[in-house]
């Protein structure tokens, strides 16, 4: 056997057996780098950083800014055709209002920015003064007005409700996120027109005054066009709640009540000059209603 020929034998088996034998380690390396992949995700799944915590309701807040109309300013509260903010349901100091229950120094850290006659698309730029003092809990009661038209054509859209409300919502949110919103339900207006015209004075104030003549004009009218005009405006009223709520629920730290709506005021809890307004007792009425809700303890 010529010696080359054995050399070169030799020389292929011992390439033959390198290759089996790297053959054989390739699947016990790819396992090796496999599982150090699966290390490198989980140390990377766990670099991740923690969600942020959901807000939670502060039950006590510091401060109090409240937003609105004419029943936040307490009008014919205590006088003919005149606000009484003294007993606003909200920051009242002549009666156990929101603030005074709340805050331990009402008179420096509550503020009224509330309008008689306003309507929502005021809200925005009492937010922006509200938002100037930075309060812990805003308070917004509204939209009465936007229904209380001179005729039901001349109503607010619930359209353009809910466009000025989500307005007023959003410059709160971009300005003090962690500021809470306490949104009270508009009140059932028919509900004031089946008390309010039980008394004579009060229907003669309501013809005066205009008040609410979308719903009071004509107050012992009860023919057709005067039933349906009622119910466009009681609709309309359920309408507005039905955004206030829902706008509401899209907010972490926004609660609504619709126990305003669903509260049926009697005669002594309505002003005594219009039988429309809250009295001092129907401002108290509210004051316990807004309580209630904000320092209920929800999860």
């Amino acid at each position: 056997m010529p010696p080359t020929w054995g050399r070169s034998r030799t020389m292929a088996l011992r390439a033959a057996s390198a290759a089996v034998s790297a053959a054989l380690l390739l699947p016990v390396l790819a396992g090796c780098d496999s599982g150090g992949g699966d290390k490198e995700k989980s140390s990377r799944a766990a670099a991740k950083p923690e969600p942020k915590p959901r807000p939670v309701w502060n039950t006590r807040p510091a401060s109090i800014a409240s937003l609105g109309d004419s029943i936040t300013r307490g009008f014919d509260a205590c006088s003919v055709l005149a606000d009484c903010p003294e007993v606003s349901w909200a920051t009242g100091t002549q009666v156990d209002s929101l603030a005074r229950r709340l805050l331990p120094s009402p008179g420096t850290s509550s503020w009224n920015f509330a309008k008689t006659g306003a309507r929502m698309a005021d809200l925005p730029r009492q937010m922006e003064a509200a938002i100037a003092q930075k309060p812990e809990l805003v308070t917004v009661l509204m939209g009465a007005n936007d229904a209380c038209r001179p005729s039901v054509t001349a109503m607010t859209t619930p359209e353009q409700f809910r466009t000025q409300f989500e307005t007023a919502v959003k410059e709160l949110r971009r300005s003090l996120p962690r500021s809470q919103l306490y949104v009270a339900g508009i009140p059932d207006l028919k509900r004031l027109w089946s008390e309010g015209r039980k008394d004579p004075l009060g229907k003669q104030v309501w013809q005066l005054a205009s008040v609410c003549p979308s719903m009071l004009h004509d107050a012992d009218a009860q023919d057709a066009a005067s039933d349906e005009r009622r119910a466009q405006v009681d609709q309309r009223v359920g309408e507005y709640n039905a955004v206030l709520e829902d706008v509401c629920s899209r907010d972490e730290l926004c609660r609504y009540d619709g126990s305003v709506h669903g509260y049926a005021f009697t005669g002594e809890q309505l002003s005594q000059w219009d039988w429309f307004h809250p009295s001092r007792q129907g401002q108290q009425t509210l004051a316990d209603m807004a309580y209630q809700a904000v320092t209920a303890d929800r999860r």
